[in-house]
Formats: structure tokens, sequence, C-alpha cells
């Protein structure tokens, strides 16, 4: 269907919240405090992340038009919230729901439609964090355990290949 918009800013962010508020994040934990890596999720979504599934996002929506325009005067894009968990490596969100008092700004598929599609852009941007703009190898040495197990296996792949300058 497609929908052509321009594409909003992306969220400030407004964390910390308790884990258990996100969507998209396996975890036990309800910790408040801020480990959420909000810095480097409000950066990747500056570089791109934003746009890139904001983009994919509007090629799948069903909201019209009209719709978009209505979430986009009620606020509704800056109140998404995202977290990156780099010991699992996913990227929690928070998709924001229409209030109680502007569900009837919704006539056609109605808010509980719009809430859907909300939740749908932050899966989407969700995925494209952690696929495409988040990397724990390249942000954090911390979780390199092993260098030298991953030295060795490059010396492997290239022997394989034979770029090895040695073979």
């Amino acid at each position: 269907m497609g929908l052509d918009v321009d594409i909003p800013d992306p969220p400030s962010l407004h964390g910390p919240q308790g884990r258990g508020e996100y969507d998209a994040i396996d975890t036990d934990e309800d910790g408040s405090g801020d480990d959420y890596r909000r810095e480097t999720v409000r950066t990747a979504l500056h570089d791109g992340a934003w746009r890139d599934a904001f983009e994919e996002w509007t090629d799948s929506t069903y909201l019209s038009v009209e719709e978009f325009e209505t979430v986009e005067r009620l606020g509704l894009f800056e109140e998404f919230d995202f977290y990156w968990d780099p010991a699992s490596d996913e990227v929690g969100y928070r998709a924001p729901t229409v209030p109680e008092a502007d569900r009837e700004a919704f006539p056609d598929r109605g808010a509980d439609g719009v809430d859907e599609e909300l939740d749908a852009l932050g899966r989407a941007v969700s995925e494209m964090l952690e696929n495409d703009y988040l990397r724990r190898d390249e942000m954090d040495n911390e979780f390199d355990f092993f260098p030298e197990e991953e030295e060795r296996e490059s010396e492997a792949e290239a022997r394989e290949s034979g770029d090895d300058p040695a073979a």
C-alpha cells in the first residue's frame, strides 16, 4: 500500500523505565536505572536507523495520511522509547498508544488499529537497530572475552580462502 509522508524526527528517548515495560526483550529483570545505552541508541537513530526503519514501515503500514498526520499532531512518534541490552544483544522498545481522550480521532480503522501500526513501527526500528546499527563487538570490547580465539578463527579463514601469506 505505502504511505507517502515526511519522516518525523527520531524520538529523544525517555527512560529509564523498568525493563518489564519494553517489548522485544526476554528478561526476568525489572530493574530501573539507566543501563540501556541510550546515547548509543540515540546516536544510531539519528545516524539513520530511524529513517531506514520508518521507510520500511511506510511501505507496509495501513495508516492513511490523515491518520498519520493525527498521530504526528498528537506527538506519538516522540513517545517511542528504545533501549539496547548489549549483554543479550537485543533492543527493546515501548510503543505509544493513542490516549483515551483522543481515541475518537481515528474513526476509520479505530484507535486499536493505530496502536497496532505504532507497535509495528517500534518492532521495525528495534530490528533495524539490532541487525544493522548496533553491533556488540564493534561497540564495546568488554564482550570480546576470547580475542585469541577470534584471531585463530580469522587465521583459519584466511588459510581456507588462500589469502594466508604464511601458506
